[in-house]
């Protein structure tokens, strides 16, 4: 297996740098880097440029870097613990089943602004996991990829018509939540940051923990019986993480879908097979990723923003057809 190199780690987190002051830079309002720079070394709160750069800008992009590495990483961990190249968060209906439990929560509870949308999140993407799961294994020849995608497709369908429903009926819910649906990161601040953060910061770290014996996971419960590892104890925590890390990106940024199927594939190229690799690479790569599709987003036609949920899924759907069609 490769070995993770310093360099490889170091050129990611460059890139992710690299996209961030890109994504502070531009916009309806351009900022010379060098004004960029003051806004964080000497900031002056009486220049407009500094307040887009600290209080509008930053916080967007710190937004688009931990939602890019959180669907990133969950995407490979899903593909590992269910041996499927097609899974990720949004095909097996985790993000639909997250959305509904944020629609439910803010529109039944009143929970919105509030530390608990990423747990009410969390939840929701447990309860569509379980309900993939027990549809897959009841068709004929059980739990396979192919029959797991077309449950998942049908669980969010329904849910998000469901959810459709729902804001319909509630004018209030609708105003709040119709960027958000969609996946949006332009609404995210740092409060919202700091109640995700700790759902991002626990599921990245677990995610970390349990990356070397996931490779031999991958290859099938007796390959890692075989070298002694406890399968089931491995299988749930890498579950738990991918939950955390579903969670807190729907309740910061709404559905983001193909994330974590376009990221973990890429990194392969390079990283192989080990997902001692394959984890922390994905994570800066997720991140990456997603702060330039954000950037693009928001001025691909200025001064007309496209929800960034959009432009991740024109990207992502041909990958995905792709996959279907080879490995499937």
């Amino acid at each position: 297996m490769k070995a993770l190199t310093p360099l490889s780690l170091a050129a990611l987190a460059g890139a992710v740098l690299f996209a961030m002051a890109w994504h502070i830079s531009v916009g309806a309002r351009a900022v010379p880097m060098a004004e960029v720079w003051r806004a964080f070394t000497a900031p002056d709160p009486a220049l407009f440029d500094h307040v887009v750069v600290r209080d509008l800008r930053l916080p967007r992009a710190l937004a688009a870097a931990a939602v890019g590495a959180a669907l990133a990483v969950a995407g490979a961990l899903m593909q590992a613990i269910t041996r499927n190249p097609l899974a990720e968060p949004g095909t097996l209906g985790l993000m639909a089943g997250a959305s509904s439990a944020v629609v439910l929560g803010i529109g039944w509870f009143g929970i919105a602004g509030t530390a608990w949308i990423p747990a009410f999140a969390a939840g929701g993407a447990v309860a569509a996991a379980a309900l993939v799961w027990l549809i897959a294994s009841a068709v004929p020849g059980g739990a396979r990829p192919l029959s797991m995608i077309l449950a998942g497709a049908a669980v969010s369908a329904f849910l998000g018509a469901l959810d459709s429903i729902a804001v319909l009926l509630d004018e209030e819910t609708f105003r709040m939540l119709r960027g958000w649906m969609v996946g949006a990161l332009g609404g995210a601040d740092l409060a919202m940051l700091a109640q995700a953060g700790p759902w991002f910061a626990g599921g990245l770290l677990l995610s970390l923990g349990i990356a070397r014996p996931l490779t031999a996971l991958a290859l099938g419960d007796d390959t890692a019986q075989g070298l002694g590892l406890p399968v089931s104890r491995l299988r749930g925590l890498a579950v738990l993480a991918v939950v955390a890390l579903t969670g807190a990106s729907v309740a910061l940024a709404g559905l983001m879908g193909f994330v974590g199927l376009v990221i973990p594939h890429a990194v392969r190229l390079f990283a192989g097979a080990d997902y001692a690799r394959i984890v922390p690479m994905s994570a800066l790569a997720g991140a990456a990723y997603l702060v330039v599709i954000d950037t693009v987003a928001r001025i691909a036609l200025a001064p007309i923003e496209i929800a960034t949920g959009l432009m991740t899924a024109i990207i992502g759907a041909p990958v995905f057809l792709w996959l279907v069609r080879t490995r499937a």
